[in-house]
């Protein structure tokens, strides 16, 4: 490969990219939009439903707490996460129906107060629960959303900002005259790559910034781990794109068949809404998509405080996702 044939068509697109006023307003102006509009519907009151996390796989003959109405039951498997959520206002109260039976309750949350009166009532005097209290800054939905809303501005901006802008070189006959040039196949799909990571890491930048300036996100993790975990989601979304442009001739091909893969990621891969409590098929089907664990270990980071070491997996998920997927667009790739 040519490193200045690369350097040369990397500038050229992106100088395309920012002569575009219309897409570089979207990239930047699209996702602000969405975080504003959530913070504004959402900044009235909590919703009435309460959210109670179960250790365990207890059944209702051994514990009457179970059998409450209106209360919504998440079973929870790490003791140390459920805490967590708790303190972060993301579980209303922390159950556990061991032999002796005891809770964890934030104080200043108004749901976990209410629970924990429900609670100690399922319970005789001469049967007391022991109470754990845990203190924390309740998380507002728009912060829960925010990894979502940056996940899926990358998503976009990779899959359509190389997948259909390669078909579009196709059909308007510029593949055809790189062609003639002794650029090749590989030199111009790194070249795509790297100008995209560019441009989606400098959007992600600038948008994360802007938004914690006017709404003040919690950050409790490694810049570093949510930097390398963008990076490696940015590879694996280019790579999507770049397969499906590999040997398509039609524009509106290519948008339906972007849209096509990126919805169903985006209604699956927990990017409006948690994934707990819905169906296991559909838990099993967002293991799959690309997205949730781009989505998942942002939120970790984000909110939960991981480290470099807590998402590993995720991130090694994308980047083998993401290196498969450019070998095989690399291979299936034609100029015309």
């Amino acid at each position: 490969m040519n490193p200045q044939r690369i350097r040369a068509l990397i500038r050229a697109r992106n100088r395309e990219f920012y002569r575009d006023k219309a897409g570089l307003s979207w990239n930047l102006v699209m996702p602000f939009v969405m975080i504003l509009g959530f913070a504004f519907i959402f900044s009235g009151d909590d919703e009435t439903a309460f959210k109670v996390g179960v250790l365990g796989s207890p059944s209702h003959e051994q514990s009457p707490f179970l059998t409450t109405r209106h209360i919504r039951f998440v079973p929870i498997d790490d003791l140390s996460a459920g805490i967590d959520k708790v303190r972060y206002h993301r579980l209303d109260l922390l159950y556990d129906p061991a032999d002796p039976p005891r809770y964890w309750v934030n104080q200043q949350s108004p749901n976990g107060y209410l629970v924990e009166r429900l609670l100690r009532s399922a319970y005789r005097d001469d049967n007391p629960v022991q109470r754990e209290v845990v203190s924390g800054r309740q998380i507002r939905y728009v912060d829960w959303v925010l990894p979502g809303v940056l996940a899926m501005n990358m998503m976009f901006s990779s899959l359509w900002g190389v997948g259909w802008v390669i078909v579009r070189y196709r059909t308007n006959g510029v593949l055809r005259r790189l062609r003639a040039t002794p650029l090749s196949a590989g030199e111009f799909l790194v070249a795509q790559v790297l100008s995209r990571l560019l441009v989606v890491s400098g959007a992600t930048v600038l948008v994360y910034l802007g938004a914690n300036l006017l709404l003040d996100f919690p950050m409790r993790g490694s810049y570093l781990a949510l930097a390398l975990l963008f990076l490696a989601g940015s590879v694996c979304m280019i790579s999507l794109g770049l397969l499906v442009a590999a040997r398509l001739r039609s524009e509106e091909m290519a948008d339906g068949l972007l849209n096509l893969i990126s919805w169903p990621m985006l209604l699956g891969s927990g990017v409006w809404f948690s994934m707990e409590g819905t169906h296991p098929l559909a838990q099993w089907g967002s293991q799959l998509l690309p997205l949730t664990h781009l989505v998942d270990g942002a939120r970790a980071i984000m909110l939960d405080g991981e480290g470099l070491l807590g998402v590993l997996p995720q991130i090694g998920i994308l980047l083998a996702i993401g290196l498969t997927l450019l070998i095989v667009a690399t291979r299936a790739f034609r100029w015309q």
